[in-house]
């Protein structure tokens, strides 16, 4: 059941009739006698958009879809009343609900962001696709892989837009080195290498049923190095163990690892390698290096500032690095939104799009595999019925 949050302030207005628009200043082109504080008016339609789920994901995407001039949140979903209340508050949100359904169901919901536990991600995209509404999912798009198919067609036979939640895709240090890729900046790709590390483990609470380092961990990483290649993967060989988390070594599979290495063979022949940790104790740390026949590219860690400190005892950064995934990426979070509602608006693809999902759900499985069974797998045996 639908309810209202008092005084929460409105940023869009309708327009034409039926049409939810934001008014935004936009520079205008003026001889120098013109004073450069000119600006026009112009009109945007906005789109109009409900989230389900308020924890620190569905925050993290609140807080980027408060700055997009290009949407307007509606109504937010969550089974815990605070926090769909909280949310309300904090991001000026006029209507919640306990009840996802109620969000998909709104008529004034044209777009949906699904922020849920993984769960129920499935069900909540078909619910999505059948009403309608263009969807936005956080991963997995589905606890399996036919599973995960099966809605990415839905989607499409529904005619509705379903974007996979792969922010790193949008960070400027990422998308510059795909940039040279295509551009040829540094020859033809010979190595990529990628490093994730995370400040501390999750709880066990969470590794338990999640999957695996895999996939909720590394799939990032495979989706990135396929991302900056523009390459399909031909075969994967995956190593994990357990080496600063010894309360989950008696988990089933990869879900006991919380340290990794990855080996992805392209099409090309150039080799991806990934190493992903649970934990650093000098805080997040993201890095990427592209050797090319010509030159090299690097991806340094990103830390708060750029200040570095020179004393008797200390030259070098004056910060320790971002301590959170959402404090690092908070960026590319926004810039997500952006791009996926004016995907909306102007009617063009998703900009990652269920599609990317599936890959990447299959290499993390044919790591997976490959480390249970300490050998090289090829993609062909990850299979799924096109």
């Amino acid at each position: 059941m639908l309810a209202s949050c008092s005084s929460m302030p409105q940023r869009s207005w309708r327009g034409q009739p039926g049409t939810l628009c934001t008014l935004y200043e936009a520079p205008v082109q003026s001889s120098p006698a013109v004073s450069s504080a000119l600006r026009c008016l112009v009109f945007k339609p906005q789109t109009r958009v409900g989230v389900i789920g308020c924890g620190r994901i569905g925050r993290a995407h609140l807080s980027a879809l408060s700055k997009s001039p290009f949407v307007q949140v509606e109504v937010v979903a969550d089974q815990v009343e605070a926090a769909a209340v909280g949310a309300c508050q904090d991001f000026g949100v006029s209507r919640f609900t306990t009840d996802a359904q109620d969000v998909i169901a709104d008529a004034d919901v044209d777009a949906v962001w699904i922020c849920s536990p993984s769960q129920f991600h499935s069900d909540q995209i078909r619910h999505s696709a059948a009403a309608g509404k263009h969807i936005f999912c956080e991963k997995p798009l589905a606890l399996d892989l036919h599973e995960t198919v099966d809605v990415v067609r839905l989607c499409e036979q529904r005619n509705v837009k379903l974007m996979t939640a792969f922010q790193r895709r949008f960070d400027a240090n990422f998308q510059r080195l795909k940039m040279a890729v295509e551009t040829g900046e540094a020859g033809r790709p010979v190595q990529l290498r990628l490093c994730s590390r995370d400040p501390s483990p999750p709880p066990r609470t969470y590794v338990d049923g999640g999957g695996g380092i895999f996939k909720d961990m590394a799939i990032h990483d495979l989706d990135m190095s396929c991302f900056i290649l523009n390459e399909e993967p031909r075969r994967i060989l995956a190593r994990g163990s357990n080496m600063v988390q010894p309360e989950v070594a008696d988990l089933s599979g990869s879900e006991a690892f919380d340290t990794a290495n990855i080996l992805v063979e392209f099409e090309s022949g150039v080799v991806a390698s990934i190493e992903v940790c649970r934990k650093a104790a000098y805080g997040y740390d993201q890095r990427a290096e592209l050797l090319g026949t010509e030159g090299m590219l690097q991806s340094e860690n990103v830390f708060p500032t750029t200040v570095r400190k020179h004393t008797g005892s200390w030259v070098g950064q004056a910060d320790m690095p971002h301590d959170f995934f959402m404090n690092r990426y908070a960026s590319a979070y926004e810039q997500e939104t952006f791009a996926f509602a004016r995907a909306i608006t102007e009617d063009s693809q998703a900009p990652c799009d269920g599609w990317a999902g599936v890959r990447a759900l299959r290499m993390a499985l044919a790591a997976d595999r490959s480390a249970a069974e300490q050998r090289w797998i090829d993609m062909d045996e990850i299979e799924f019925n096109l």
